[in-house]
């Protein structure tokens, strides 16, 4: 069982920047796949960006590239995302999330936190 807390979310204006956190415990090393998603209301989950506790590789959606960057913090059992130059269009509710090797579906959500940008 792995447990994760996002936290950082808030209200920021447009062009502004928000890093968000998520702290995991738990069996963290069963899903080294580590993500944040987003929901905006009417619109379907999206993947933003993904990396692993392991290795340095990292996948960012085409509509955050060049903005937004994930991190980790082994020693914190943490991910970031770091998130500038932000746009009306990043509101959402953002979750963090860990999967296992080899599976495409994540195994693990966090309760989500809301990022609300102004315009």
């Amino acid at each position: 069982q792995v447990q994760l807390v996002e936290s950082g979310g808030g209200l920021v204006q447009a062009g502004g920047s928000l890093r968000l956190s998520c702290a995991a415990s738990g069996r963290t090393f069963s899903t080294p796949n580590m993500a944040w998603f987003r929901q905006a209301p009417g619109k379907e989950r999206e993947l933003v960006a993904s990396i692993r506790w392991y290795g340095g590789s990292t996948y960012y959606a085409d509509s955050v590239k060049g903005r937004f960057t994930i991190s980790k913090d082994n020693t914190k059992n943490t991910v970031y995302l770091q998130m500038n130059s932000l746009k009306a269009e990043d509101t959402a509710v953002y979750y963090c999330a860990s999967g296992r090797l080899g599976e495409t579906q994540y195994a693990y959500w966090g309760q989500g936190t809301q990022v609300t940008v102004s315009s």
